[in-house]
C-alpha cells in the first residue's frame, strides 16, 4: 500500500495531466462557471472581508474577481514569506509583483484582522472537504489559526474527486465551488 505522500503525490500528477487536455480557452470559461458559482454563494455574499488568492495559470482564474469584489468588499490576498502565508489587504490600486513560485502578490501591509471567509483553491477536493494543495502545507498552516472562519474551496468539476488522501494536518473546507456546481 502506499504511503498517504506517495497517494497525493500520484494524485497531483493525474490532476496536472487532466489539467493539460484542455486549452486555456476552455479553462477560462470553466473559470468565468466557477466563480459565477462563488458570487451566488449566500456567505460570499454575506462576506464583507474575504481571503482570495491571486490564480495561477492553472487555476480558476480569480484576477477580474479579485478586482470587482475590492471594489465593494475588504480582499484579502496570501503572500508567501518563508513557510508561512502572510496575509496583505489588496485595494484597487495596490501595485502588484512577482512573489515565491510566480505569483503575483500585493505590496501591502500585513492584515491582521478578522474573516468572514477564506476562499482557497486547491490540486483536488472531495465531497467531504478534503484538499489536496500543492505540497508545501503553507494554507493547511494558515486555517489551523482560523479553524472558525468559513472556507469554500473553488477548483474545476475535473479536480473534485471520490477521495483526496488526507493526513491528521490537513485542513478541510466547508465546501467546494465547481464550474458545474454551487
Amino acid at each position: 500500500m502506499n504511503t498517504i505522500a506517495e497517494q497525493k503525490s500520484e494524485l497531483r500528477r493525474q490532476v496536472r495531466a487532466l489539467k493539460r487536455s484542455f486549452t486555456a480557452e476552455q479553462l477560462a470559461a470553466k473559470s468565468a462557471d466557477a466563480v459565477q458559482h462563488l458570487l451566488a454563494l449566500p456567505q460570499f455574499q454575506a462576506a464583507k472581508t474575504v481571503m482570495l488568492y491571486y490564480s495561477l495559470p492553472d487555476e480558476v482564474g480569480t484576477h477580474t474577481l479579485v478586482a470587482e469584489v475590492a471594489k465593494e468588499k475588504r480582499v484579502i490576498l496570501p503572500t508567501v514569506v518563508g513557510d508561512d502565508i502572510i496575509p496583505v489587504e489588496f485595494k484597487p490600486d495596490t501595485t502588484m509583483h512577482e512573489g515565491d513560485f510566480h505569483i503575483l502578490e500585493p505590496e501591502a501591509e500585513r492584515y491582521d484582522g478578522n474573516y468572514d471567509l477564506i476562499v482557497i483553491p486547491g490540486m483536488a477536493f472531495d465531497a467531504q472537504g478534503h484538499r489536496l494543495g500543492r505540497g508545501k502545507g503553507y494554507y493547511d498552516r494558515f486555517l489551523a489559526q482560523h479553524a472558525e472562519t468559513p472556507k469554500v474551496g473553488i477548483c474545476f468539476d475535473f479536480q473534485l474527486m471520490p477521495e483526496v488522501p488526507a493526513d491528521t494536518f490537513d485542513k478541510p473546507v466547508d465546501c467546494v465551488v465547481t464550474n458545474t456546481k454551487a
